[in-house]
């Protein structure tokens, strides 16, 4: 995997936090779960990255 797509996939998993921690501090549940939501898309695109460089190897 690139380190960009490292760099890219850290910074969704951020954001996706930020987001959950915002919609908990408002009491916000649609964003604290779309934050959430964010969180598990990034980890299964570098999921998905680690894989495919596996077997590139």
């Amino acid at each position: 995997m690139g380190a960009m797509d490292d760099a890219k996939h850290n910074t969704e998993k951020l954001v996706g936090k930020a987001k959950e921690g915002i919609g908990d501090a408002t009491d916000n549940e649609r964003l604290e779960a779309e934050g959430k939501t964010d969180q598990v898309k990034a980890d299964a695109k570098k999921i998905g990255d680690d894989v495919k460089d596996a077997f590139n190897k």
